[in-house]
């Protein structure tokens, strides 16, 4: 039996996930494995690393690695790695695992602008759990945000939502607030019977705060219906994705020229008609020559093909992997190579 030594191991780490892919030398995929989220702020650096560690090694011993034999590169494009200082922690501590002989890490909008953008450089929008936005320009400068939360100037994503459509929903029924139909909409969707609730039970553990993420559609389906409350949630979204795009445009010098401006995460790639077409119009009005690109491959195929730039790979590497995970998608989705399924954890 032939010994196999992967060219690299790709890791796309996200709030609530941990996509891993071990890439042959071809730029087939001879693994992948899907394992918990990557959170360092809550759980701290070294347990987050460990959630990585559990996957990496599930996926190297599907794609038949040798134990201890170093691949050449590990690709880590990582949530919760906004700032430099955090990238080249991050970078130390994978390193130390002794995977690979080089290591990358970076935040993961950079893996959703590679795997989306036609020519390699342009401008990212994340929003899903959070929102990010990151650009890079065609002579390799890039313009980003710290992308820390509030006390940043940030606003947007699933969490920041779901707790603006519980907010409106407990102040339109204690009429501190204006009538909502969110009002029934978020305790009908936690199968309780007021919104506030939903808050008590928030309050005392008995419902996980993630769980407000769920809300995010429950808002755009009732701002759908006309519901003056949701809308102005709705329309604060739609503004701030413009607000980050244009902005990072501008730094770039890029707001007059054409430039595609890659949309992912998943309150993005679910399409909702009343947000996109929210964002398309301010877009057309601020930024005219922007290219709206909605992300329709798996973010780990950024990461790997980041990998695959850092070790110099040839374009038909390349292609054979963008094939390879375009075709099977994340793993957990079918990825080949054994893909097993998502673990918790």
């Amino acid at each position: 039996m032939p010994v196999i030594t992967p060219l690299l191991v790709a890791i796309d780490g996200g709030n609530s996930k941990t996509d891993v892919v071990v890439v042959a030398r071809d730029g087939g995929v001879l693994a992948g494995f899907r394992g918990g989220g990557f959170r360092p702020h809550e759980v701290g650096q070294q347990a987050a690393v460990d959630v990585i560690a559990s996957a990496v090694a599930a996926a190297l011993d599907q794609a038949g690695a040798v134990p201890g034999v170093p691949v050449d590169h590990v690709a880590a494009y990582l949530a919760n790695a906004d700032l430099p200082e955090e990238e080249e922690s991050l970078t130390r501590a994978l390193r130390e695992r002794g995977w690979s002989r080089t290591v990358r890490v970076g935040n993961d909008t950079f893996a959703l602008l590679r795997a989306g953008a036609s020519k390699g450089w342009g401008v990212a929008v994340v929003c899903g759990a959070g929102i990010n936005c990151l650009g890079v320009g065609p002579d390799g400068r890039v313009s980003r945000f710290p992308a820390l939360g509030p006390h940043t100037g940030d606003w947007g994503g699933g969490m920041q939502i779901g707790d603006l459509a519980l907010w409106n929903a407990v102040r339109g029924e204690d009429g501190r607030g204006p009538r909502t139909s969110l009002t029934a909409a978020v305790a009908g969707h936690f199968g309780v019977g007021t919104a506030v609730d939903v808050g008590l039970a928030l309050h005392s553990g008995e419902l996980a705060s993630g769980r407000l993420m769920e809300l995010t559609p429950v808002l755009l389906d009732v701002a759908a219906e006309g519901d003056a409350v949701a809308l102005s949630v709705v329309d604060r979204l739609a503004d701030e994705v413009t607000a980050l795009g244009t902005v990072t445009l501008r730094r770039l010098g890029l707001l007059e020229s054409p430039a595609e401006v890659v949309l992912g995460g998943g309150v993005l790639t679910a399409r909702h008609p009343l947000l996109m077409r929210g964002i398309e119009r301010r877009y057309a009005e601020r930024a005219p020559r922007a290219d709206l690109v909605v992300a329709e491959a798996p973010p780990i195929l950024g990461a790997a093909l980041l990998g695959l730039d850092e070790v110099g790979a040839g374009p038909e590497t390349h292609a054979a992997l963008r094939a390879a995970l375009t075709e099977h998608g994340s793993p957990g989705e079918g990825t080949p190579g054994g893909a097993t399924p998502a673990m918790t954890g």
